[in-house]
This record gives C-alpha cells, structure tokens and sequence, in this order.
C-alpha cells in the first residue's frame, strides 16, 4: 500500500485517529476529551511506530489538525453564573439585534427549553439550546454559537452531538428536530441532507424614539394612499383557538401547517398557541373584504390578558427598565364565525411579540412582526397596527428596531412602505429546515464528517 499523503486525508480517516473520551462531571455535565491514537506511537526520537502505511507528512498533517482542536471540552447545563461570558462571547452576533442576550436568563426558568454550554479550561466557548414543542415529540434548536477564538475547532459539532444524546436519553419522544439557517448557510448540499420547510424575507428598520409618531402618522397616511384601511381583528386567546379551528388557515396562511413565531416554528396544537398566549404574543386577523375602505368595519385593539401566569419571554427581569408587557384592553372583537372563514380566501394574520431590549447600544429595543398571506395592503395594514400597538408598551425615551418577516414576494412592496424610514442592517432570508433524529445521529457520526 502507498503511503499516504496530506492529499489524501479524509476527515473520516482523520476520526479513525481520534478518541473522544466522555465522562461524568458532578455539576451534571460530560467532559469530553479528544485524544489522538497517534501519541501513543511517538518515538523518543519523535517519529512514529506501528504507522505502516501513513507518510510521515501526513501523520505530521494529522497532529497540526489535533493541535487545533480543543483537547479537553466541557458540556455543562447553562446557569445564571454563566451569564457574563455567555454575553462576552455573544458581543457582535446578529449586528447587535441577537435576542438570547436578552432571553437566557429567562430561558433558565422555562422547564421546556434546555440549554447547554461548552467550555474550554473553565471559559465558556459554546451555546446550543433546544426547546421542546408539540406536545414534546419536536425539539427547536436555538442559539447555536461559538466563541471566535475557538471557531473551526470542531465545538458546534460537539453541542450538536451531545444535546441530541440529551435528547435521547432524557426526551426519548421527540422525532424530528426543527431549525433555522441564514442565506449563505442554504448550500445544495444542505438541502440534500434536510427538508427545507418556508423561506421568509426579513426586513429591519430603525425608528428613534423623537421621530415615532411622525413616522407612524406617515405610515397611516402612504396606507390611505395604497387603498385604506382594511377591515382588522385583534384575537383574543379563544379566537385564536378557533381561528385554527378552520382549514382555509391552515391551508391559506400556514406553509406546511407551521406557525411561525420569531424564531419558533410550531405546529398549530393548542398546547403550542397557549404557550404564545403566556409570552405576550398580539394577534391581529383581517378578513377579506370587496371593499377595502368599508367604513362599517370596526376596528379593534386588544391584546393577550397578562394576568395569567406567564413564563417564557415574557417575564420581566432587571435588564427592563419598564415592563415591555402588553395590557388588556376592555372591548369586544368582530372575529366572523367559522362557517363565514370557511366561505371565503384566509385573509391576513399577524404576530407582534412584545419589545425587548437588545445589545445594539443607544438604550435600542426589538419588535418582532410576523406576517402570514400575500397581499401587499393587508400587509402593510397589519405592520400599522402592529407598530401602534407596540408604541403602546415600549418604554419611555427607548429607541427600536423593528424586524418583519414576511413572504418573500412581500418584500418589494413592504420596503417602499417604509421608505420614510431608515432601513438598517442588510435585507436577508430566514431559512426553516427540519431533520429525523435518525439521519441527525447519521451525520453526526464520526465517519460522515465532511
């Protein structure tokens, strides 16, 4: 046999000379130290024995890959003692607009959402989180980074593997694993390993404080221009719960029976809808009209009742400096009865979540709009509203940034809407994707690296 050369490593031959050692931390967590098989064939002389086969300069090329990789990598369960490097390695992620600064502590709380760091001589490297949805047989994983000094080293990889055997041994119903990828992570060989479900256009816009009202008042006027205010529910729980109840949403509004809140794609079950009741989620619906400036339409703003005990993201910490919850309001809705849905096109809905502050500087909160249908006024209509309603709970003197995600054939008209106001941050996609847990553990595996 030849020997081999650097040109001719594979990862998969590379794996061959790694044994990943797991053992049992008391803090709960596995320590998982890589050893290279080819130590124990050096030389005093510093050569090798036993390595029939493999040129020198290959094994050499083998060792300069294991010095790059962290030789002893800790997975342990998130705390709130981790939260200060946690954020020290976030710094930068998302241009500032990443949310999970905002949500670990809250997360800590939430029993159906785990998350998992890796660390490196004590240092927090890594983040993976999951969270579990219908009714506990899918997991959404979230969050996945790794610290800058530690990239190309094999850590994503090791909090992918050990929070699906995590799920294994701990969540042994969930079958398919739900996640999000950027534009420039949707190769074709992405594609031909997971199922890619929806693709939504985002568009991001700033408005400072000062500047609000006028921005709003602007945006009614241009929406007058373009056809008017259009007939507009605000839902309560139980009319979200029957609005599903219909099959022209589902089949109408929902890419393959998904819905789609900020970055947690669930199934409509009512155990999922009441899990965005409790996190403060607006609901707006409109019905299709013939007559888009029907002045008999009534108009109504209500939102989710926060009495109710809430966890999840809602829950008010000391990085708020007002509660960014949104209040009950006292008034009746116009929801048509089912049988009315059921007649006529599955209208428009919207998601607003309520406003968090986010890393950007400038005291900046977030606002999260998510758009279901394809016709530009209603879309158009329902970010008015949204924007109304958020101004309602955002806190005094606090700059936001608000992001819409919405159909890609939306993003022309929605970008013109807001041409009063800036846009910031570049126009991009958000790529839904899911996998079986079988073909998961298949690609994690050692010998399908690649």
């Amino acid at each position: 046999m030849p020997a081999l050369t650097e040109g001719h490593l594979s990862p998969a031959l590379i794996g061959r000379h790694l044994s990943p050692i797991c053992t049992p931390t008391p803090e709960g967590g596995t320590k998982v130290t890589v050893v290279p098989l080819l130590h124990a064939l050096r030389t005093p002389g510093g050569g090798f024995i036993g390595t029939s086969g493999v040129g020198a300069g290959a094994v050499a090329f083998i060792f300069a890959m294991l010095e790059n990789s962290p030789p002893d990598l800790q997975m342990v369960p998130a705390t709130a003692q981790d939260y200060d490097e946690f954020v020290s390695m976030s710094a930068g992620i998302h241009g500032g607009l990443d949310s999970r600064v905002f949500r670990y502590l809250l997360w800590l709380k939430d029993p159906l959402r785990k998350m998992f760091l890796a660390k490196s001589e004590g240092k927090v490297v890594g983040f993976l989180c999951f969270m579990l949805v219908d009714d506990g047989t899918t997991a959404v994983a979230d969050g996945l980074r790794v610290a800058p000094w530690m990239r190309g080293r094999g850590v994503a990889k090791a909090l992918q593997k050990f929070c699906l055997d995590n799920l294994h041994s701990n969540h042994p119903t969930v079958t398919k694993i739900r996640f999000f990828l950027g534009p420039k992570d949707i190769e074709p060989a992405v594609l031909n390993k997971y199922h890619l479900l929806n693709s939504k256009a985002l568009i991001s816009v700033v408005i400072p404080y000062e500047q609000m009202e006028e921005k709003i008042k602007l945006l009614e006027h241009r929406l007058e221009g373009v056809g008017g205010r259009r007939p507009l529910v605000a839902l309560s729980p139980s009319e979200v719960l029957r609005l599903f109840e219909d099959p022209c949403t589902m089949e109408g509004l929902l890419p393959k029976g998904l819905l789609i809140q900020s970055s947690l794609p669930v199934s409509i079950r009512r155990s999922n809808l009441e899990l965005l009741f409790r996190q403060g989620v607006v609901w707006f619906y409109s019905q299709p009209s013939a007559s888009p400036k029907s002045s008999d339409a009534s108009e109504v703003h209500v939102a989710p009742d926060i009495t109710e005990s809430r966890s999840h993201d809602s829950a008010p910490t000391h990085q708020e400096p007002s509660s960014p919850n949104v209040a009950p309001l006292t008034c009746s809705s116009c929801l048509p009865s089912p049988s009315t849905l059921s007649c006529s096109p599955c209208g428009f809905l919207s998601l607003g979540t309520p406003p968090f502050p986010v890393p950007l500087g400038g005291g900046m909160y977030r606002f999260d709009i998510d758009l279901f249908g394809t016709d530009p006024v209603s879309a158009q209509t329902h970010v008015l509203h949204q924007l109304i309603e958020m101004q309602r709970v955002l806190p005094a003197g606090t700059n936001v940034v608000f992001c819409m995600y919405a159909e890609t054939s939306l993003c022309p008209e929605l970008t013109r809407f807001c041409q009063a106001i800036t846009p910031s941050h570049a126009l991009g996609e958000q790529h839904l994707l899911d996998i079986d847990m079988s073909t998961l553990e298949s690609y994690l595996s050692p010998q399908a690296q690649c």
